[in-house]
C-alpha cells in the first residue's frame, strides 16, 4: 500500500472530532469561569468598599486559590475535561499548572519534587510576564525622558 492510499484510508476511518459542541462546551465553561469571578469583583467592591479597578487584583488572587484548591480536590480536572481550552484561558488555568505539576512530583520529596517543579510549566508565564512588564517599563521610561508622553 502506498502512502496516497494509506493517507485516505486514515482519513476514512479516523473519526471526524466534534467541533461545534467543543466550542460551545469551552464558551459555556469559560464564560462560567469568567462570570464567577465577577460576582467575586462586586463582592469585593459591594462589602470591602473597593473601586472597579482596586478590586481586580484581589479577584484574581481569589480567582487562583479557588482554582487551586479545586484542583488539588481533582475537580478541576474534570473541569478541564468537560470545558477543554475553556477551562485552560482564563487565570485559573495558571493555578492549576501550578499545583498540578507540585501534585505530580510531591513522590519526589518537598524540595526536589515539589521545589523543583512547582514552576516548570508556570515558570515560563511568570517570566513572560516579569520580562514584558521591564520592557514597558523602559519604554516608557525613555518616552518621558525625551519628553514625547508626559505622566
Amino acid at each position: 500500500m502506498d502512502e496516497k492510499k494509506y493517507a485516505k484510508l486514515e482519513q476514512s476511518i479516523t473519526p471526524k472530532p466534534p467541533i461545534l459542541k467543543n466550542v460551545i462546551k469551552a464558551f459555556l465553561v469559560g464564560g462560567t469561569i469568567c462570570l464567577i469571578a465577577q460576582f467575586i469583583a462586586l463582592f469585593y467592591m459591594t462589602f470591602f468598599n473597593f473601586t472597579e479597578r482596586t478590586a481586580s487584583n484581589p479577584t484574581v488572587a481569589t480567582m487562583i486559590f479557588i482554582s487551586m484548591l479545586l484542583t488539588g480536590f481533582g475537580l478541576y480536572k474534570k473541569i478541564g475535561q468537560l470545558g477543554g481550552a475553556g477551562a485552560s484561558v482564563p487565570i485559573t488555568g495558571f493555578g492549576n499548572a501550578v499545583v498540578s505539576a507540585a501534585i505530580e512530583h510531591k513522590s519526589e520529596g518537598y524540595v526536589l519534587g515539589v521545589g523543583g517543579n512547582i514552576f516548570k510549566l508556570a515558570g515560563s508565564v511568570i517570566l513572560y510576564g516579569v520580562f514584558s512588564a521591564f520592557l514597558v517599563a523602559l519604554v516608557k521610561t525613555i518616552l518621558v525622558k525625551l519628553g514625547v508622553v508626559s505622566w
